[in-house]
């Protein structure tokens, strides 16, 4: 544990990546086994200790120091477990820190009944280091800078194995990753899953930017506004992936219900829609989609009222044949031929936009504002499937984003490296003239758009102008206004102003703008699309 301990605390004062890969990577190859392979999988939300929540911790410490102490560190420092591992008294004892091995075993066996007594002894086991390292690992609120892809790579690199190997063998390896290690640091064979339905990694774009591409040598189709997922069968069963390998069959049974050929393909999760488009049936909005993602079970009536389907892009791998090293145009035909085989209701093909030049591809784009549309995808015919982003063989052309001017109304710490600042930022529009008494109506909340130096300034700014205080939330005086992007914007019950923006972010700090001048809400309502 001390050593993982020593990990955490390196990782979380190193900003390069290529730092962050080091240290990772002469953890892994130096830590002996099952150790190595639960720090990899805490590092990765690869672990879940449903006894150990944030609200355990706090009650622990309100336990044991003063409450008033314990609320006023917590907004001081920003971060449970380091408030906790600071502020938790020091054991009588010298520290026998478990590993851990022995830390996971024990968080495991924990349950609400006896999370109360057996996390103390853990904690009085261990320095402040530790303690931090063990709560970081109990919540899984690690905020690092590692990503999986990032921790995948340090894997790569430690052993000199390919990370798009690492990636292919991943999936359906359960922590402590014994086979994978096995492989990787033994030269033992790579773990067997022909049979099971696994997540295989997505193949990336770029953005286009200033480029240009030959059409003769790029097919173009509609980037669609939903999920991306792969839907694997294998041995007798399916599976639904998100694009963070996630499996959310159950939140999508009908998807995984209808696919009954052995096949990996890859897609666009929607749902239908009467009015987009002027289709009937077609894709609908993001927001319409919201309704059913994030839920562990699905009744009847919300698969009727937002049945779910896969407008497919490509086919990695179909009856056994891993058409990946194929090109792109092969794949085509592959994915062509096959999709008359599937469910109409669940399967369709994202169609290939029919355009004679660039010229006249970005002015389809251009009118294109259907709110299942999100951009164009442009695909080099002679591209193979491969893991991650491959320079040169898929560009995303998003489309033009929507500009509003909002006011700052609320603002709120960050987490991470971001702790310390006021960065989350809650903005409004005014529901009619300001000048005549109107209110500010929050319509959205971003936390990224902005530059280190823009966010320091914001930060004075917010310190400067509190008017009022909710727990860690401060409301700012109404003079602050927002440059805001966002791709769309739709009706929503669960917000006051009765819209929601769909990925909003800060475009630019207005202090030239007087804050009476921003937008109102009719400028918004005017861009929801049925």
């Amino acid at each position: 544990m001390e050593e993982f301990a020593a990990l955490l605390d390196a990782l979380v004062y190193t900003r390069s990546r290529n730092a962050k890969l080091k240290l990772l990577a002469d953890y892994l190859r130096s830590t002996p086994d099952p150790d190595r392979g639960w720090a990899l999988a805490a590092l990765t939300d690869g672990l879940d200790f449903p006894a150990v929540k944030s609200s355990t911790i706090r009650n622990l410490l309100m336990e044991r120091i003063d409450p008033v102490l314990w609320t006023l560190s917590r907004e001081y420092v920003g971060d449970s477990a380091e408030t906790a591992s600071l502020l938790w008294p020091e054991p009588t004892e010298a520290p026998s820190p478990p590993t851990v091995a022995e830390a996971v075993d024990a968080l495991s066996r924990m349950t609400r009944a006896t999370v109360m007594a057996e996390l103390p002894r853990l904690l009085d086991r261990l320095d402040g280091n530790g303690r931090y390292a063990l709560l970081k690992l109990a919540t899984g609120a690690m905020r690092i800078g590692i990503s999986a892809r990032l921790a995948k790579t340090a894997f790569a690199q430690a052993f000199d194995v390919s990370v798009e190997d690492v990636e292919e063998h991943w999936h359906g390896q359960a922590p402590p990753y014994t086979a994978l290690f096995d492989w990787a640091a033994h030269g033992a064979e790579p773990p067997n899953a022909d049979d099971i339905p696994l997540f295989r990694p997505f193949m990336l774009a770029h953005g286009l930017e200033d480029t240009q591409v030959d059409l003769a040598d790029y097919a173009a189709e509609w980037k669609w506004d939903g999920i991306r997922v792969q839907v694997v069968r294998a041995g007798g069963a399916t599976r639904v992936y998100s694009r963070s390998g996630d499996d959310i069959s159950a939140t999508f049974p009908e998807i995984a219900e209808a696919l009954h050929i052995d096949a990996v393909l890859d897609g666009e999760l929607l749902v239908r829609g009467a009015h987009q488009g002027g289709e009937e049936g077609g894709a609908a909005s993001f927001n319409a989609l919201q309704q059913r993602l994030g839920r562990k079970t699905v009744s009847k009536k919300m698969r009727e009222e937002y049945p779910a389907f896969v407008r497919l892009y490509d086919a990695l791998i179909v009856e056994g044949k891993d058409l990946r090293p194929r090109p792109w145009s092969e794949r085509r035909m592959a994915l062509e031929a096959l999709v008359p085989q599937l469910d109409p209701a669940r399967f369709d093909l994202s169609a290939v936009i029919a355009a004679a030049d660039f010229a006249e591809l970005s002015a389809i784009r251009e009118r294109a504002r259907d709110d299942a549309i999100e951009g164009v995808m442009l695909k080099r015919r002679d591209s193979p499937y491969v893991a991650g982003r491959r320079t040169g063989l898929w560009y995303k052309w998003k489309r033009d984003p929507l500009l509003v001017d909002c006011v700052l109304m609320y603002a709120q710490r960050g987490s991470g490296k971001r702790s310390s600042f006021y960065s989350d930022y809650t903005f409004g529009c005014w529901d009619g003239d300001p000048d005549e008494g109107a209110d500010l109506l929050p319509v959205g909340k971003a936390y990224f758009g902005f530059t280190d130096e823009e966010l320091k300034w914001l930060d004075r700014y917010v310190r400067n102008h509190t008017v009022n205080r909710f727990g860690p939330v401060r409301e700012t005086d109404r003079s602050l206004v927002f440059e805001v992007a966002f791709d769309s914007v739709h009706v929503s019950k669960r917000h006051k102003s009765g819209v929601a923006m769909r990925f909003p972010r800060i475009s630019r700090i207005r202090t030239d703008k007087p804050a009476h001048e921003a937008d109102r809400m009719d400028t918004l309502r005017k861009l929801i699309r049925d």
